[in-house]
């Protein structure tokens, strides 16, 4: 289970006006029990949505509040929280470490304390799951978006988190690929956080989290949230700042 408990994320940024450094709240304060097998975060760019994301396995630790996986605080347990909250991030590039999927698979698995041979007996095993065994020793370079964003979850997937989090995997696929992903994402067995722009994966979530200026404004019925958030869509304008 994941627990957030009075959580607030500020960063510092400079004075335009020269008057030194000041405080900026990114995030929170805000309180949350997130125990349900599909969870669904939706805001504007900029809302606060992948500061919270990042915040579940350590990524982001909060200026102030704890955040629990399991009775585990990120803050003092990070690794101990990572083992169990997987992480796959938007650009599958940010991840993906090794020359060929077969290498970067069985690096995630080195946790595991497999010898070499059991290790890539392993790793193959995995990338047959994702539909990726005849792309085992291909140059990572050689791959489709689609077919990168497939061997990032692999490769977290590998080591079966208890936990996966995932901060919008779909927006740099094609339609096609986006839908594969997404039917893949609610075949899982893990419990799945999705930071996501696609509104159709956000309706069948079981909660849905709308993040507004770094506020969560609804939290509850996904189809009663994404009316909100549509709302807020509407009549807000474009700005930047948090993510």
């Amino acid at each position: 289970m994941i627990e957030l408990r009075d959580v607030l994320v500020t960063a510092y940024t400079p004075d335009p006006s020269g008057g030194g450094d000041r405080v900026v709240r990114l995030l929170g304060p805000l309180s949350l029990t997130l125990a349900e097998r599909r969870v669904a975060v939706v805001g504007a760019n900029g809302s606060g949505k992948s500061t919270l994301a990042r915040l579940l396995n350590g990524l982001v630790l909060p200026s102030s509040g704890t955040v629990t996986v399991d009775g585990l605080d990120t803050a003092t347990d990070g690794a101990a929280v990572r083992r169990r909250v997987g992480f796959v991030f938007t650009d599958p590039d940010a991840q993906i470490v090794m020359p060929t999927p077969v290498e970067d698979v069985a690096l995630s698995l080195r946790r595991l304390r497999l010898d070499d041979d059991a290790r890539e007996s392993r790793a193959r095993e995995v990338l047959a799951r994702f539909g990726l065994a005849d792309r085992a020793q291909v140059p990572v370079h050689a791959l489709s978006g689609g077919q990168r964003q497939l061997l990032a979850l692999a490769a977290v997937l590998a080591t079966d988190p208890d936990v996966l989090v995932c901060d919008e995997p779909t927006t740099l696929l094609d339609l096609r690929w986006r839908r594969h992903v997404d039917d893949l994402l609610d075949g899982l067995d893990q419990q799945v956080v999705l930071v996501t722009h696609d509104l159709e994966a956000a309706a069948r979530a079981d909660r849905l989290l709308v993040v507004d200026d770094g506020t969560i404004v609804h939290d509850g019925d996904p189809a009663d949230g994404l009316a909100r958030y549509r709302t807020l869509m509407s009549t807000d304008s474009p700005a930047g700042g948090r993510r």
